[in-house]
């Protein structure tokens, strides 16, 4: 035999007699070692304790000896896999089973243990054992629990002998824990998701839409602590006028935070920014070293931001901090986006609600005045008949004047209501008008609305009534007059303008050193950026649904003046 280099270990079986061969003096030379054994287990155990270069048997040995080795190769296989395998013989004893296995508490194995007779049993049935070979079972599927706290899934097969009668069954095992629970929560996500989007029309119809939005925000919270045990996050809604994430709901984080301005932008607008534009989520596992973060939480050291889609289409983003290092994890952002997407969808469905019921409120309007217009007018006519016979009856003038009066001022009413449904009631009747109050005389006051006819009616009856009144046609012109020299008694702001909201001009009137009362006015309580919840937390003094009329304008007036 020539010279090998770099071998390290041979293995030889054969007799004692070997050592004084000069093979074996040769092997002694080009090995670094030479295990002789002199029989087929003593060899397999050598096998076992180490790695050989070479082995060497007699051709009578070599066949068993290679059978032995690739059968010890694979229960290393066996031993080094995940699942737990067994092999259990038709009496219930398990007589093989690898490390995986031999490492399960007691209870879980005589689990096992049981699945696999019940097994047996299922494929030694005689209905079973008479079907063809190719509808015969070929493994059985069982679920194990131990409590509430561990999981495992179980395939046995049967393994047959050379009379084709079972010997034993061969099962394969897998802790199923973490999917099951994974399952679980993605069931509960869903179920808390449908609860979300059930807002039904009947039940929200009986609540104003400052209940609706509470109810629909307490919900979110809810299920955002109890489901997702998430502490600190906010959600963002992106306003497609101004390309502007307005912060609508947020808990455990800083006001100052709610107060950044975030734009939908790829780059310079926080990690909110760059999710709403790309419409991926984002999990930032160490906030300092992350150029895109914002200032969020005092304390957060990792964040999670997931956009809220519907239809494919980014409406805003939720953002959820934590004040741990990596601390959250794929799972969680899986979550976070399934419930983001019912987050997305039950805005969507209040959104429509709002809008449903401003459309019916409209038609319903213009029903009325079509139903009334017939009557009324064949009212007045004959009134006015029965004015031109009565002509020399002076008491009889006088209550046919009156109530030819009031019936062209509802044929009025209805149909301004039809031109123009967002307005004030009764400004235009000096009847109705307020008598001119002290408490009122000489205050100044701030109407806001980007609609002409409300903006001047209001602006007409505090006149009226003695105020010093400036307007603004919307949002950046009434911050403009806040931010100059006149001190305002009180603001008056719609809640959706152009260039500024209403929940922006009631922030900046509490930023003022006198911090005047502020009234908010909104179609039909319409309110898609949630202005009203928001200010209603921080003092808002009172909230007009259009249309409404000139006596509740000066009471909820006279009552916000009051308090302040």
């Amino acid at each position: 035999m020539g010279v090998v280099s770099n071998l390290r270990r041979a293995l030889v079986l054969s007799g004692p007699d070997f050592r004084t061969t000069d093979l074996y003096n040769n092997l002694s030379h080009n090995y670094d070692a030479v295990v002789c054994v002199s029989t087929m287990d003593q060899a397999v155990a050598e096998l076992r304790s180490g790695t050989f270069d070479m082995v060497m048997s007699e051709s009578a040995d070599f066949l068993p000896l290679e059978r032995a080795h690739a059968s010890m190769q694979s229960g290393l296989v066996l031993d080094t896999i995940g699942e737990g395998v067994c092999m259990i013989n038709p009496a219930g004893r398990m007589v093989w089973s690898n490390r995986r296995m031999k490492q399960w508490s007691p209870e879980v194995i005589q689990r096992i243990g049981k699945a696999c007779m019940e097994a047996i049993s299922i494929f030694t049935d005689p209905q079973m054992v008479g079907r063809p070979e190719a509808h015969a079972p070929r493994s059985r599927k069982f679920a194990i629990s131990i409590g509430d706290s561990q999981f495992f899934e179980l395939v046995c097969s049967p393994v047959h002998n050379q009379e084709d009668k079972i010997s034993h069954v061969v099962a394969v095992c897998w802790d199923a824990t973490h999917t099951r629970r994974l399952q679980q929560k993605l069931d509960a996500i869903d179920q808390a998701g449908r609860e979300l989007v059930r807002l039904e029309k009947d039940a929200i119809a009986k609540l104003n839409f400052l209940q609706r939005q509470q109810l629909l925000e307490e919900r979110i919270i809810k299920f955002l602590r109890q489901l997702m045990h998430f502490d600190h996050f906010n959600i963002r809604l992106l306003d497609p006028a101004s390309n502007k994430l307005e912060p609508v709901i947020a808990v455990g984080m800083p006001e100052e935070a709610m107060e950044a301005e975030l734009f939908c932008e790829i780059e310079g607008n926080g990690i909110c920014g760059h999710v709403a534009a790309t419409g991926r989520s984002y999990i930032s596992a160490d906030v300092a070293r992350d150029p895109r973060y914002v200032a969020g939480l005092d304390t957060a050291k990792s964040s999670l931001t997931v956009p809220l889609m519907l239809h494919d289409k980014t409406i805003g983003v939720l953002n959820i901090e934590s004040d741990q290092y990596a601390f959250f994890t794929e799972d969680d952002r899986q979550f976070a986006e399934i419930f983001g997407r019912y987050v997305a969808m039950a805005l969507n469905v209040l959104d429509l609600l709002m809008l449903e019921q401003r459309s019916s409120s409209g038609k319903l309007v213009q029903e009325m005045a079509c139903e009334v217009a017939g009557p009324l007018n064949d009212m007045i006519y004959d009134l006015e008949v029965i004015k031109e016979a009565n002509l020399d009856n002076g008491a009889l003038l006088q209550s046919l004047n009156s109530i030819l009066a009031n019936a062209n001022t509802v044929r009025q009413t209805f149909w301004s209501l039809c031109s123009s449904p967002q307005q004030v009631f009764g400004a235009h009747d000096q009847r109705r008008l307020p008598s001119k109050d002290p408490r009122l005389q000489g205050k100044r006051i701030l109407v806001a609305d980007d609609q002409a006819n409300i903006r001047e009616t209001i602006h007409y009856v505090l006149t009226y009534c003695g105020c010093h009144v400036d307007t603004a046609a919307d949002g950046a012109e009434a911050l403009a007059h806040l931010a100059g020299q006149p001190r305002y008694d009180l603001v008056i702001s719609d809640i959706r303008m152009p260039h500024k909201n209403g929940y922006e001009v009631f922030a900046a009137a509490q930023k003022i050193g006198h911090n005047p009362p502020v009234i908010l006015m909104t179609g039909f309580g319409y309110d898609p950026d949630h202005s009203i919840v928001q200010a209603s937390k921080q003092g808002l003094a009172a909230v007009l649904s259009k249309p409404f009329k000139v006596e509740k304008l000066m009471q909820e007036i006279f009552k916000a003046m009051a308090v302040h």
